[in-house]
């Protein structure tokens, strides 16, 4: 009896010692920076100024893009009011570093979402899907992507300069002429002088400057290349990673999809069309 009694002290006592182990460990997973920003009254966001439509300033030098209504629709879900929000500039190379370190409580800033990169942060579900496209002159003597295929060596693709630039145009085109120029700019002014049939670029700076200049130039038609954009937090907290999730979510399929359409029609000229209802596409 008494040696039943001793064990069943004993593994009370080693029980009440497991879970004043735990109590504390839970109390810990339970903090997250969701709930730092939520006391804070603003949220932290890197991002960059220089690439338009993604992230640039407009004439009264306000930070503007889609990059920048994305971080807006995060903060109108955390306090009802977009405009509660801090933007830090930051070069591409500190989307990660920012991050990590805590500069920032999320990295909005057209990252492509590769491996790699997840094992450093944890990526939010995409918000873009992004591909390299073909940027045309309207009245131009090619009118869509099949002629330029059709046309074979005969048409010229300037693209800008890199190490895969011939074999990323050929991927679309095989017989084209690629012409690499040093800069974006001379990439576009080869285009606009009839030097280049078409221009080999980011799908939505293709729908960009359609947008910019109404009437000038036209989308080829194809697109190739797919790659995810998404924002980045840090690791470990599941707890603000499944919120900027559920924001990004619902503005893409559900009850804000108003804005995220509105934004997207803005930047990229797109009208998108408005989510089936009933049971959730994205599950089938």
């Amino acid at each position: 009896m008494f040696e039943t009694l001793r064990k069943t002290l004993t593994g009370l006592t080693a029980a009440a010692a497991l879970t004043a182990i735990a109590a504390p460990a839970a109390m810990a997973q339970e903090k997250s920076l969701l709930d730092d920003i939520l006391a804070r009254g603003k949220l932290i966001v890197g991002t960059g100024s220089t690439n338009a439509p993604w992230h640039f300033k407009d004439e009264s030098g306000n930070l503007v893009g889609f990059d920048i209504d994305i971080a807006k629709m995060i903060a109108m879900g955390l306090f009802k009011d977009p405009n509660k929000i801090e933007f830090v500039e930051q070069s591409s190379d500190a989307r990660i570093p920012n991050v990590t370190t805590g500069k920032v409580d999320i990295t909005c800033q057209f990252m492509t979402v590769t491996a790699e990169r997840a094992q450093q942060v944890a990526v939010t579900i995409p918000y873009y899907r992004e591909g390299v496209g073909l940027l045309m002159k309207a009245g131009g003597k090619y009118k869509s992507y099949d002629d330029l295929k059709k046309a074979g060596s005969g048409a010229v693709i300037s693209v800008l300069q890199n190490v895969y630039a011939e074999d990323m145009v050929h991927a679309a085109l095989p017989d084209a002429k690629v012409d690499q120029y040093e800069s974006v700019d001379l990439m576009y002014q080869a285009l606009s002088s009839g030097q280049a049939d078409a221009a080999a670029t980011d799908q939505s700076s293709v729908k960009w400057f359609i947008v910019q200049q109404p009437g000038q130039y036209i989308d080829a038609g194809y697109a190739w290349g797919p790659q995810s954009y998404s924002c980045a937090v840090k690791r470990g907290d599941q707890q603000w990673l499944n919120f900027v999730n559920t924001v990004l979510h619902e503005a893409m399929t559900g009850v804000d999809f108003a804005t995220y359409a509105g934004s997207f029609k803005k930047w990229f000229g797109v009208e998108l069309p408005q989510p089936a209802i009933g049971f959730p596409v994205e599950y089938k």
